[in-house]
């Protein structure tokens, strides 16, 4: 059994973001909350919740157990993009771009 939790319009780059979900990939529920609680990224509190959240559905919509699940796939997908204006020298203007994310976390049970 299968269940995913997605976050979605995360204020951090995908780039920043997927360095994170790398160190989660493949672990089981706890050693993931584990990692995330320790690991010294801003993404960490906000990638921690969504593991968290896919453990609820698991447990509340399912009857499952997290506990005995593990992180089978854990991707980020990039989301829209704010554009901003910069004012710069001799009236000009560059553009700020602040990127979002998309993270899908899906657990499943162990064999």
């Amino acid at each position: 059994m299968e269940v995913r939790a997605v976050g979605r319009f995360l204020r951090v780059s995908p780039r920043k973001a997927r360095a994170v979900v790398d160190l989660i990939r493949g672990r089981t529920y706890r050693e993931a909350l584990t990692i995330l609680s320790l690991t010294p990224r801003r993404v960490c509190e906000d990638i921690e919740k969504i593991v968290r959240s896919a453990g609820a559905n698991a447990q509340n919509n399912y009857s499952l157990d997290p506990e005995d699940m593990i992180v089978a796939e854990v991707y980020v997908d990039e989301g829209a993009t704010l554009k901003r204006i910069r004012p710069r020298a001799r009236g000009m203007a560059s553009r700020i771009r602040k990127r979002t994310s998309h993270v899908t976390v899906v657990l499943r049970e162990q064999d």
